[in-house]
């Protein structure tokens, strides 16, 4: 939860217990279970309100598959954008195709190849 490991909650205890004093430090510690009691109150209302009103079928959501931490953007956008058994097509064509003939490999074969013949000549050029 936010990063925070034992050690890191404990070294912030300690740094409270030296900041608000014995005199003041049960009634902090009291204001903070009242919030955590109201944060898990306000979830658990929430949950079970989301239960009445879709019914049975809050049960039978995948939870997991809703968390947005397993979203990629790329990911979606390129499923979205392409079928899965069209990229497999493309993947097969891919490798059996020519090569590209504006591949650089034949370009600069083309280039040497021209560099052994003469340049053309225009008899008409002035």
């Amino acid at each position: 939860m936010f990063g925070l490991t034992f050690e890191k909650i404990l070294l912030i205890g300690i740094v409270a217990v030296f900041l608000l004093g014995p005199e003041r430090l049960p009634h902090y510690a009291a204001q903070l279970a009242r919030l955590v009691k109201q944060l898990r109150n306000l979830a658990n209302g929430a949950k079970d309100r989301m239960r009445d009103e879709m019914g049975p079928e809050f049960d039978d959501v995948d939870w997991k598959k809703l968390d947005p931490r397993q979203y990629d953007p790329r990911r979606i956008i390129r499923e979205a954008l392409t079928d899965e058994d069209e990229l497999k097509a493309q993947s097969a064509t891919v490798s059996r195709a020519a090569p590209n003939p504006d591949g650089a490999y034949l370009q600069r074969k083309r280039a040497r190849e021209a560099a052994t013949q003469p340049a053309p000549f225009d008899s008409e050029a002035t």
